[in-house]
């Protein structure tokens, strides 16, 4: 058997028992992957076109999937105060509990019993087999603030003497002052910056 096909059969191999291990909390494989991705994602990509879009389904599908976790009290939807016309997602507190128990942890101790150098290779080697594929598929990618091309980052602390600016973390994509903790966030609009 070849490498390749044996790496294309485990990835299906993992991705079944991880699907299996979502049925869980009353809720089924979908609903867990949108919670985790309004959990995951800034506030920019929580809407249910972003959604369907990472989840590779139709917006149909995923307003189904939706309306069950708003029943369920999982989430909550808002219009956005940017664009009235779109609808924000929020996790509710039953949503933040909810991922605290995420039936993935299986996945994520596994992943933990291995040295942080197979970690590393692992990660790079599953982060490149998704990257080909959805750029095969025309599929967009998704990543965090910090690695987009239109991430700006805050400037550096002034020098002892100089005046002390207040600047944060922009989006140049959106105009929009990031804070911390969204920098780390999923973005629709990712645009993986040129590695120098």
């Amino acid at each position: 058997m070849s490498e390749c096909l044996r790496i294309s059969e485990l990835v299906d191999r993992l991705g079944r028992l991880a699907h299996g291990l979502q049925y869980a909390s009353g809720l089924n494989p979908a609903q867990w992957e949108a919670l985790r991705f309004i959990a995951r994602a800034n506030r920019f990509s929580r809407t249910p076109g972003a959604i369907a879009c990472y989840m590779g389904t139709t917006r149909g599908t995923v307003s189904q999937t939706l309306i069950a976790l708003e029943a369920k009290g999982c989430i909550l939807r808002k219009r956005s105060p940017d664009d009235r016309r779109t609808v924000a997602l929020e996790l509710t507190q039953a949503g933040r509990e909810l991922i605290e128990e995420d039936p993935l942890c299986l996945v994520l101790r596994a992943a933990g019993s291995l040295s942080r150098e197979e970690q590393g290779r692992l990660a790079d080697g599953l982060e490149g087999l998704v990257r080909a594929v959805q750029e095969a598929k025309g599929i967009p990618e998704f990543g965090p603030c910090l690695l987009c091309a239109h991430f700006r980052p805050a400037p550096a602390p002034a020098r002892e003497g100089e005046a002390e600016e207040e600047e944060e973390c922009r989006c140049a994509l959106n105009d929009a002052t990031l804070a911390p903790e969204e920098t780390g966030m999923l973005c629709v609009e990712f645009e993986a910056a040129k590695r120098a």
